[in-house]
């Protein structure tokens, strides 16, 4: 499979349906949470299951399956005008098969945006997500929807923010890039070495 980012920078690829999506555990707040253990540091993610329950259920379905154990964050785009933001793009190993595509959740329909922290699902043509994620380091307001200009300008789905383990998100961001890719637009974005991901779980 391979990987990818957004109009600017093709952001990632995509998400996968859930024909029959494992229930979502609540928590107090009522948002659901996954512990992210990467070679790194560890992260833990809040997820938007009301406002956006198709991504995140999606999403909560990788992680039960375990198929991002040993999943790595491949590429890290950082923001031309500001080196410490950008995004950090994770995906599975290739032996990991996807399920389904899902229907896009824009942020128009969510009310949710690409700000400091958010976790958003990659995707190619809408409706083409499945597995593929990435992460904000500052505020990334292009990868919102923006209905009215050029392009499909749906943007991307953002789902739910790191609540704890920003700085190892920003540890990942600063790796050396240079890595090995056939996309063009993306020679300076990939890690040397991936950043692996030993396991996700539910908190």
């Amino acid at each position: 499979m391979s990987k990818t980012t957004l109009p600017r920078r093709n952001v990632i690829l995509g998400a996968g349906l859930i024909a029959a999506a494992p229930q979502v555990v609540w928590g107090a707040d009522g948002k659901p949470r996954v512990t992210m253990k990467t070679a790194l540091g560890t992260m833990v993610l809040e997820l938007e299951a009301k406002k956006a329950p198709l991504t995140t259920a999606n999403f909560l379905r990788y992680v039960d399956a375990k198929a991002y154990d040993g999943a790595s964050f491949f590429r890290a785009a950082r923001n031309d005008w500001a080196p410490t933001e950008g995004t950090i793009v994770a995906q599975p190993a290739a032996k990991v098969r996807p399920f389904p595509p899902i229907r896009h959740e824009s942020t128009t329909m969510t009310g949710l945006k690409h700000t400091h922290g958010t976790i958003s699902l990659g995707r190619f043509d809408v409706g083409t997500a499945t597995n593929t994620f990435f992460i904000c380091l500052g505020d990334q307001p292009f990868l919102d929807a923006r209905p009215g200009e050029p392009g499909d300008n749906l943007g991307y789905a953002a789902f739910g923010k790191v609540v704890s383990g920003l700085p190892v998100a920003q540890k990942i961001l600063a790796q050396p890039t240079g890595g090995e890719t056939k996309f063009k637009d993306q020679q300076d974005q990939w890690l040397k070495k991936p950043v692996i991901i030993e396991s996700m779980r539910r908190a």
